[in-house]
C-alpha cells in the first residue's frame, strides 16, 4: 500500500465476491482464454469560480462493471450498472457474444503476456485529506480567500479559478487468480488572472503554475506548493508581460523550466513511445509515430544527455497506480537512454506481439463502460546527477530566451514537426534575465529538439507537471499523466513571432 489509508469500506461492501464468482465462472464455462472482471466507482467534482464569486460547483459519480474475455483468441467486451451475480453473468455471455461476432474480422490472435497472481492486493495513493470529505462551503471558502488575494492587486480586472478532484476505485479479479483493489485520488487547483487595456482593447492573461498531482485537499492548502507565494507574485509578472517587447524572431538558446518543458515531453515523446500508435493500431485519433519499432534501438531520439524513463510508481503521480487494469504491477523503464530509443509502453497484448517477457503495466479504462487501451505512464526526463541549477543554466547562455509555463501547442500526426507557447518568457543577455518578451513561441521537429539538448538541470530543478485529460480512443477516452523534468538548455531553437504568423 502506498499511504496510510484503506480503501473506503462503502466499496468494499459492494458484492465483488459474488460479481467475481459469477461472472468468471461463466465465462470459463464457455470456454474463455482468458477473463477479468473490472468494477469501479469514480467520484468527480469541478469548483469553478468567477472573480471571486462561485459560479458552480459539479459533482459526479460513475459507478458500474465490465467483463472482458478473450475467446478463441478474440477480445469481448461488455459492461453494466447493475451489481447483481446475474448482470455479471449475463455480462460475460454478452461479452463471448462479441468476441463471436469480431472473430470473423480478427486477424491478430490476441495473446497475453504473463504476469504474476497477485490474489489479494491493495494499493491506496498518497494522500491525506480526502477531498470528498472536506465540506464544499470550506473549499469555496479557501478558493473565494485565494481568489480575491489576486482581484485585489492593482491591474488586475478578473480572476478564473477552478478546483478538479477526483477519487477513483478499482477492483479487478481474472480468471489467473489476481483480486486487486485501489483508491486514487488526484486534485488540480488553477487561477488565472486578466487585465485589460482600457484605450486598446488588449488584454493578457497569466496562470498558475501549480500543476495537478496526486495528492489530497492538503495540496491545495498549501502541501506541495505554496500558492499564497505564487499568486503574490502574478500581478507584478502580469503588469509586466503588457509591457514586454515583441519577441524578434530568429534563433535562440533556448532554457526551458519544467512548467513548460513537461508538455513538449508529453507530445513529443510520451505519445510517440506509444507502442500501438508506433504500430499503426491507434491511428484516427491524433495520429500515429514517426519512432516506428525498426528503429528500437537505433534512433537517436535526442542528445546523450536524454534519460528517458515511464514510470508507474513516481511519488504523487497522476499515472501512478499499484496495477494497471490488466492486473500487472506497477513498474520503471527506460524509454530513452543515452538519446538512443530503447523503449515503449505496452499492454499485455501488445508485448506479446513484440515478443516482450511482460507488459509494463499501460492498461487502463477511464470508466467501467470503457475497454481498457493502452494508456500513457508517467514519463519523465530524468535530471543530471549534480547538475547544475536553473540559475545556472542561465548564467551560461550569452544570449536566449527563459521559457516559463505551458500553453498552447501543435504537433503533426507523427509527433514529429511542433511548436509550443508558455505563460512567460525572458530574453538572457550575457547570462541574467533581461525582461520579459511576448509573443514567442518555439519550433523544432522532435529529433532536432531534443538532439539540441545540451545541460539537463540537477535533482533541486526538477518538477512533476502534468494534465488530467490526455485524449485517446475511439470512443475517447481521457486519462490522467504526469511528466517529471528539470530545467534544461537547447542550442539554437527557432523562434517564431507569434503576432506575424498570424499575419496580424
Amino acid at each position: 500500500m502506498a499511504g496510510s489509508r484503506d480503501v473506503d469500506a462503502s466499496f468494499l461492501a459492494l458484492p465483488l465476491s459474488a460479481l467475481t464468482d459469477a461472472a468468471l465462472t461463466r465465462a470459463r464455462d464457455l470456454g474463455c482464454e482468458h477473463a477479468d472482471l473490472r468494477v469501479e466507482r469514480i467520484r468527480t467534482q469541478t469548483i469553478s469560480l468567477r472573480d471571486a464569486r462561485l459560479e458552480s460547483l459539479a459533482d459526479g459519480e460513475d459507478l458500474g462493471l465490465s467483463v472482458r474475455v478473450v475467446h478463441e483468441g478474440t477480445w469481448g467486451f461488455a459492461a453494466g450498472v447493475v451489481l447483481t451475480a446475474a448482470e455479471a453473468v449475463r455480462l460475460a455471455e454478452e461479452a463471448v457474444a462479441v468476441a463471436r461476432v469480431s472473430a470473423a474480422v480478427n486477424s491478430d490472435r490476441v495473446e497475453l503476456a504473463p504476469e504474476p497472481v497477485y490474489p489479494d492486493a491493495v494499493w491506496v495513493s498518497d494522500y491525506d485529506v480526502d477531498p470528498f470529505a472536506v465540506p464544499d462551503v470550506e473549499k469555496t471558502g479557501l478558493l473565494t480567500e485565494l481568489s480575491e488575494q489576486l482581484l485585489a492587486a492593482d491591474g488586475v480586472e478578473h480572476v478564473q479559478t477552478s478546483a478538479m478532484a477526483v477519487k477513483e476505485q478499482k477492483y479487478y479479479a481474472d480468471t489467473a487468480g489476481t483480486r486487486t483493489r485501489q483508491q486514487r485520488v488526484r486534485v488540480h487547483p488553477a487561477f488565472t488572472a486578466l487585465t485589460v487595456d482600457r484605450a486598446t482593447g488588449a488584454f493578457e492573461s497569466m496562470r498558475t503554475l501549480g500543476p495537478p498531482a496526486g495528492r489530497g485537499w492538503e495540496y491545495v492548502t498549501g502541501t506541495g506548493w505554496d500558492w499564497r507565494a505564487e499568486l503574490a507574485e502574478i500581478p507584478e509578472l502580469l503588469r509586466e508581460k503588457t509591457k514586454a517587447p515583441s519577441v524578434e524572431a530568429g534563433r535562440y538558446d533556448l532554457v526551458v523550466d519544467p512548467s513548460n518543458l513537461w508538455l513538449t515531453i508529453h507530445e513529443s515523446v510520451g505519445h510517440a513511445t506509444e507502442l500501438d500508435r508506433a504500430l499503426g493500431y491507434e491511428a484516427a485519433y491524433a495520429g500515429t509515430s514517426f519512432a516506428t519499432p525498426d528503429k528500437l534501438g537505433t534512433l537517436q531520439y535526442g542528445s546523450e544527455l536524454m534519460h528517458v524513463t515511464g514510470d508507474r510508481t513516481a511519488p504523487h503521480g497522476l499515472s501512478t497506480v499499484g496495477w494497471d487494469d490488466e492486473g500487472v504491477a506497477g513498474q520503471t523503464w527506460d524509454v530513452v537512454r543515452d538519446g538512443v530509443l530503447v523503449g515503449y509502453q505496452v499492454d499485455r497484448n501488445m508485448a506479446r506481439l513484440r515478443g516482450m517477457p511482460r507488459s509494463n503495466g499501460c492498461a487502463f479504462a477511464d470508466s467501467p463502460g470503457h475497454v481498457p487501451v493502452q494508456r500513457m505512464a508517467n514519463v519523465s526526463l530524468q535530471p543530471a546527477s549534480g547538475g547544475p541549477s536553473t540559475e545556472e543554466v542561465i548564467a551560461g547562455v550569452e544570449r536566449g530566451i527563459y521559457v516559463v509555463g505551458d500553453k498552447s501547442w501543435s504537433i503533426d500526426m507523427q509527433r514529429y514537426n511542433f511548436q509550443f507557447t508558455g505563460q512567460r518568457f525572458y530574453r538572457i543577455e550575457g547570462g541574467r534575465l533581461a525582461g520579459q518578451l511576448r509573443d514567442v513561441a518555439y519550433q523544432a521537429t522532435t529529433t532536432d529538439f531534443w538532439g539540441a539538448m545540451r545541460v539537463v538541470g540537477g535533482p533541486q530543478t526538477y518538477v512533476l507537471g502534468g494534465a488530467f485529460n490526455c485524449g485517446k480512443a475511439q470512443p475517447g477516452q481521457v486519462a490522467p499523466v504526469s511528466h517529471g523534468c528539470p530545467t534544461a538548455l537547447f542550442e539554437n531553437v527557432n523562434i517564431l513571432n507569434t503576432v506575424q504568423e498570424a499575419g496580424r
